[in-house]
């Protein structure tokens, strides 16, 4: 199987090369700076994404394209940035003729309540707000595309460095809101989100919709 994975360099991008790898798929690793890309046997290809003629020629005759794209966390211009970049990857990745596209969003689109958002709850971090809310109004515009077979994983509350259990292989899938342990927490590590990502390529369960997975 080919897959294309969009942001390799970034912090859940990284984790889903080495996954990908491991399990034997035949990778394309695209970044800006393809030097960052440590994992060997894959194909590195630097582009910006927001050229989307050039982007659509390295996706061709992919089967899945993961896109876990990010404008960058202290970039001044986060918002629109993402929202460009999302869109920009969605257009390329129909233009290629690929059908199938996963998307790595984020956790404040997921509902506190049937009425109310993360990303809108007032105790939100105000430092991360601007791309939550790019992820959350993404997977909106992404609800009116039809033609391709996307789902769009949002993370669980804490994904962050650190998160002691690593690779684990175990979790448990949601659809719209975070899924809780026995105390209370939402959390999985990012390897383990490279996990679930895999396990969705190779056996899809999720089309067309949003889903998030925690321990």
């Amino acid at each position: 199987m080919k897959v294309a994975i969009i942001g390799a360099t970034g912090f859940v991008g990284s984790k889903l090369v080495n996954e990908a790898v491991n399990r034997g798929l035949e990778v394309t690793a695209i970044a800006r700076k393809t030097e960052n890309i440590s994992a060997e046997n894959v194909n590195k290809v630097s582009v910006d994404v927001n050229n989307v003629n050039q982007l659509s020629e390295i996706l061709k005759n992919q089967d899945v394209v993961i896109s876990a794209f990010n404008a960058g966390w202290t970039n001044p211009n986060l918002y629109d940035d993402f929202l460009s970049g999302a869109k920009s990857i969605q257009q390329a990745v129909k233009q290629a003729g690929v059908q199938r596209m996963i998307v790595v969003g984020g956790a404040g689109s997921l509902y506190a309540n049937e009425n109310q958002q993360l990303v809108d709850s007032p105790d939100f971090p105000a430092e991360i707000k601007p791309g939550a809310t790019a992820a959350r109004d993404y997977l909106n515009a992404l609800k009116e595309e039809t033609t391709l077979d996307w789902a769009f994983f949002s993370p669980a509350i804490e994904m962050h460095p650190g998160i002691t259990e690593g690779r684990t292989g175990k979790y448990r899938l949601g659809k719209d809101y975070p899924v809780f342990d026995e105390n209370n927490i939402s959390k999985l590590s990012p390897e383990d989100v490279a996990v679930v990502l895999l396990d969705e390529v190779q056996e899809p369960k999720h089309h067309q919709e949003r889903f998030t997975a925690a321990y």
